[in-house]
């Protein structure tokens, strides 16, 4: 059996499960979520604790129990405390400023980069250097973060662009000046 999908998912205070066919929706003080379960994989709600077990031993079955378990807890998660992710920039020039609910961004370019923040999204920017994104869905939360990081990728020379905090960015020496032999 899964050692992931086994595990019980503990329901904090304030948060309330209903299962409603193959979907799962989730309240709690931040939003609420919905997860639909895929497979032959089944839910129950005991009391404050949530269980997860599969019908059938199929190989397609047994590699999604553990991953509608992942998903149903993410969820849980979400609605309690949110998901954020840290975001550095890193260049002499470049900075971050929030216009509104729209991200500018000068990162050596012509022109400034604008980002969006999609629908359950919040950017907040502590400091010009650093982005904080914010939103109680861990799949969202994730993507936008990474489409930010997409707009300047750490380079591997410098070291300049947008990077996770906290990430390793391998540099590769630059060119060598060749000295002419005499």
């Amino acid at each position: 059996m899964s050692r992931i999908g086994k595990a019980p998912i503990e329901i904090p205070a304030g948060v309330t499960v209903t299962v409603d066919g193959r979907i799962v929706k989730v309240k709690g003080p931040k939003g609420e979520l919905a997860t639909e379960l895929t497979g032959n994989v089944e839910v129950a709600v005991d009391g404050n604790v949530v269980t997860l077990t599969r019908t059938s031993e199929t190989k397609a079955t047994r590699a999604l129990h553990g991953t509608m378990r992942a998903l149903v807890a993410n969820t849980i998660k979400g609605v309690s405390e949110g998901f954020l992710k840290n975001l550095d920039i890193i260049g002499v020039g470049y900075g971050a400023e929030l216009k509104g609910k729209a991200l500018h961004l000068k990162l050596g370019l012509s022109h400034p980069c604008v980002f969006e923040a999609p629908e359950g999204i919040e950017i907040e920017v502590p400091e010009a250097t650093r982005i904080v994104v914010k939103g109680i869905d861990r799949q969202l939360v994730g993507q936008a973060a990474a489409n930010i990081r997409a707009l300047r990728p750490p380079e591997p020379y410098k070291g300049k662009g947008i990077r996770y905090h906290g990430e390793y960015v391998r540099r590769k020496a630059g060119k060598l000046a060749v000295s002419s032999g005499a």
